[in-house]
């Protein structure tokens, strides 16, 4: 079992002029103890133009700044998006090889196509088509990372010629790649593609082992012909994340964070928008004092919400049915700096040591199990094809091209 931290940025309002300023000066701390603790992944989204539930736009420059502040974290993007509307393809291959460099070969790829119309709609994309515009950037992307040069490319979602793109990644044949999933057939997506699954849903235990059951049963099957150039075969999932002796005040310092993160997103897709002019943390608080227990009395909080002892109950029964990392939810609502350091040093303490001390057996197992399905898996790949010496077309120079004009 690993552990990561998960970054939306949140940012409810009202806001002072220094508060996004305060909001990544803060989560940037935050993984930098969490490297220092020993948390294996920070984990950061790409979201546009949701107001107050996520302000990380630009997760490449959150990342690289990661990165400098730390030595051994893996960095995530979870996710990046892909569609050539928002990231061409070619500028997705050359950020994560040049954060893979920064960082020496610390990076994940998790890919994603955008949930919202505030999102689709900005960049012109159709939300019919968002899947499949997503699925074939995301194989061009791993092809640029790999091929010299890339042959070029003719599609529904983007076109281009020729070129080496550069540079390559640190790691070979590209980072691990991931795909957000939300329900079982998006599971079922990534592990015929061979993808990681970033399950970015709470599920209790008997559901999660479905999941896993469904995904590791594709990855063994011959339904799993990858992606990208290899195989990543894990599953991580979120789960909501407050610790503290006393599980009334874990509950104080984290329940309202973690309902504000399911209500916003949620109000985002199902709600008509006025951008520049949001309401969502307003909004969220009128329909909590209606609707809930006054906060800190209501010991019946999220699973992750709790004592140590609860939380580390809670998460050796995901490590039980085949869940492969928890991604710790402790940057939502209005949840304080402090708190959350506090959190995630009592995991380091309390927690963390008894996975951490048979992660390394149960992994060599895994991966020995999984060595002869994934061999098959990249067998099954049908390659884009290299182009020889001379197929390479010659690019006119710039030169040569005005004086003809």
């Amino acid at each position: 079992m690993k552990f990561g931290v998960f970054y939306e940025l949140q940012l409810p309002r009202p806001w002072a002029q220094d508060s996004e300023h305060k909001l990544f000066q803060e989560a940037l701390d935050q993984i930098q103890l969490a490297d220092q603790l020993g948390i294996d992944h920070a984990w950061a989204v790409e979201h546009h133009f949701l107001e107050e539930y996520s302000h990380c736009s630009a997760p490449e420059v959150f990342l690289s700044a990661a990165a400098g502040r730390t030595k051994r974290i893996r960095l995530g993007h979870g996710i990046r998006q892909v569609i050539a509307n928002y990231n061409h393809p070619a500028r997705t291959a050359e950020v994560v090889a040049s954060l893979d460099l920064v960082s020496s070969g610390r990076v994940d790829l998790g890919i994603g196509e955008g949930a919202t119309r505030l999102e689709l709609g900005g960049f012109g994309i159709p939300a019919k088509f968002k899947r499949s515009y997503s699925l074939e950037a995301a194989e061009q992307i791993a092809n640029m990372m790999v091929m010299e040069p890339y042959p070029g490319f003719q599609g529904e979602s983007f076109s281009m010629p020729a070129r080496n793109v550069l540079p390559k990644p640190l790691q070979k044949p590209h980072p691990p790649m991931w795909m957000a999933c939300t329900n079982r057939d998006t599971i079922k997506v990534a592990a015929s593609l061979g993808l990681g699954a970033l399950a970015f849903s709470f599920l209790d235990p008997e559901e999660a082992k479905k999941w896993a059951d469904i995904y590791y049963g594709i990855i063994k099957s011959d339904q799993c012909v990858p992606l990208g150039h290899r195989v990543n075969a894990n599953i991580a999932m979120v789960s909501a994340f407050s610790i503290h002796p006393d599980k009334a005040e874990a509950v104080r310092r984290g329940q309202e964070g973690f309902e504000f993160f399911g209500y916003s997103i949620n109000a985002l897709v199902a709600q008509d928008t006025r951008p520049g002019r949001s309401r969502l943390w307003e909004e969220f608080q009128e329909r909590r004092k209606t609707g809930r227990l006054e906060l800190g009395r209501d010991l019946n909080s999220a699973p992750g919400i709790g004592t140590p002892d609860e939380f580390r109950r809670h998460i050796g029964e995901y490590e039980k049915v085949g869940v492969d990392q928890i991604i710790l939810l402790q940057q939502a609502g209005r949840n304080s700096n402090a708190h959350i350091c506090e959190s995630l040093e009592r995991f380091a303490k309390e927690v963390l040591p008894e996975f951490a001390a048979k992660r390394e057996a149960n992994e060599a197992r895994k991966q020995a199990e999984l060595a002869p399905y994934i061999e098959a898996a990249l067998k099954r790949k049908k390659y884009m094809k290299p182009l020889a010496d001379h197929e390479i077309p010659v690019v006119e120079a710039s030169a040569k091209k005005a004086k003809v004009e």
